[in-house]
């Protein structure tokens, strides 16, 4: 019992400090599908907040090939893939 009071402990923690990142963290917030007309653009800060707005994201950003980045799922948040070139690729909530 005093181990399963630790991990709802634990798991309180790690959800406020991912809130403290987003007002809204409720998975599905975004919508790829509606910002896939970004895809084989010049990812500019014009077309990533256009793919955001559709998306209904909070936020976004670009992953390029290689690139070290963090892996926690955001429901808010619009990934765009681009290509060494900076062409958008893909996009993906999360």
């Amino acid at each position: 019992m005093a181990a399963d009071a630790q991990t709802a402990a634990t798991d309180t923690t790690t959800t406020g400090a991912a809130d403290t990142t987003t007002t809204n963290s409720t998975v599905g917030g975004c919508n790829a599908d509606a910002a896939r007309s970004v895809v084989g653009q010049m990812a500019s800060p014009d077309v990533i907040d256009q793919a955001r707005l559709a998306a209904g994201a909070e936020t976004a950003r670009t992953l390029k090939p290689g690139q070290a980045v963090t892996m926690e799922f955001n429901g808010n948040r619009l990934n765009l893939d681009v290509d060494a070139g900076n062409t958008v690729t893909n996009v993906r909530c999360g």
